[in-house]
């Protein structure tokens, strides 16, 4: 499958796969695509470590590194951030503890602030880290690139890309400088806006043309990935399609729901990050979206105010009142991720699907002749 972007890259299928998982990284980059690690949540010590650890099992081949810079945040430094959270918001994520009966977290539990990569420092800091390291791209969501980091990063020879949610966003990306354009429709997991990816990638397909665009959102078979190379596309950009691979550390109980959901079981929500994000359907987003809720904060006061919740809840075992509050992002796709497979096979799965789809379709289309 030789698109430009394979071709660029020297990867044989124009698959980029999205994870936070390290194994699942490195595993998709092995099977011939390219794997895509989201450093949000690591700090740069953390982020050194995995990526020195996918340098080394990689194989030598290329894989990229995701990293988040809002253009609009709350500011200042993490004391001020912290006063900035109502004493409403810490009342109502206890009281949810509380009903949901969640544990506390041990005593040797690491600290954590729950800040993540959304302040403009930590994610400078996670590009100089990232350049440290034979990466080949750094995708950035949420936002336009700083011209300096964009200078940088080109300065070294790698290639940027941005998620974009509506052909406007995808023109102010481009003339900033950014390379690749990820046109990520409403059925994506994560931050995600309100077009649908069969209106959203052919819009932005004409508005940046000849710039490269990688079809998102509900991408996870060969049909799909058909459609988008049929819209215009130069390959697809594939996220929540990972998180039940066998190399993926999302916990078991997370993916035993995850394997019995449908695609109705998500929902846009501002519950975890005060963005508006495609969640799992879970007594989470729902006791956030109901009437007693204080409402999202801004990011990143939401999350900062949630992330011990979260930790605690991501312990909750099966069958327990906290696991019916464990859920994670993802997109409407999840109901096609009903067994648990290799990352290898997914890959395969879908090139198979693909290369089906196009043979039938280049032998039942209709010739429709020309009138005179």
């Amino acid at each position: 499958m030789k698109t430009r972007l394979a071709e660029e890259f020297g990867i044989e299928f124009p698959i980029f796969a999205f994870s936070h998982c390290r194994d699942v990284t490195a595993a998709v980059s092995r099977a011939g695509g390219m794997g895509v690690l989201g450093a949000l949540a690591f700090s740069t010590e953390q982020l050194e470590i995995e990526l020195k650890w996918i340098d080394e099992h990689v194989d030598g081949k290329p894989y990229g590194v995701d990293i988040v810079m809002p253009a609009t945040i709350a500011g200042g430094d993490l004391s001020s951030l912290q006063n900035m959270i109502p004493p409403q918001h810490k009342q109502f994520v206890d009281d949810l503890m509380k009903k949901y009966e969640v544990p506390e977290l041990p005593e040797d539990a690491p600290e954590w602030s729950g800040l993540l990569g959304w302040v403009h420092d930590t994610a400078r800091s996670q590009v100089d880290v990232a350049l440290r390291h034979p990466i080949k791209l750094i995708a950035n969501a949420l936002g336009t690139p700083p011209r300096d980091v964009l200078d940088k990063v080109h300065a070294a020879g790698i290639k940027v890309a941005a998620l974009v949610g509506t052909a406007q966003q995808a023109k102010t990306q481009v003339e900033a400088g950014t390379d690749i354009i990820v046109a990520q429709g409403t059925e994506a997991g994560g931050h995600t806006g309100e077009v649908a990816t069969m209106v959203l990638v052919p819009e932005v397909v004409d508005a940046i043309s000849p710039a490269p665009v990688l079809a998102a959102g509900g991408i996870g078979s060969g049909r799909q990935m058909a459609a988008a190379m049929a819209l215009g596309a130069d390959g697809v950009w594939t996220g929540s399609i990972w998180l039940t691979v066998r190399e993926s550390d999302t916990s078991e109980v997370v993916v035993d729901k995850l394997l019995h959901a449908g695609s109705r079981d998500t929902v846009r929500s501002r519950s975890w990050t005060g963005k508006p994000a495609r969640f799992l359907k879970t007594a989470w987003t729902e006791e956030w979206d109901g009437p007693n809720s204080p409402g999202a904060l801004q990011m990143p006061l939401q999350y900062m105010l949630i992330s011990e919740a979260q930790r605690r809840i991501g312990r909750a075992k099966e069958g327990s009142r906290a696991a019916e509050l464990a859920g994670m992002p993802v997109g409407q796709i999840v109901g096609r991720m009903n067994s648990v497979r290799s990352a290898r096979d997914v890959i395969y799965d879908m090139v198979s699907e693909y290369v089906e789809t196009v043979e039938r379709m280049s032998g039942e289309l209709p010739v429709v002749e020309a009138s005179s």
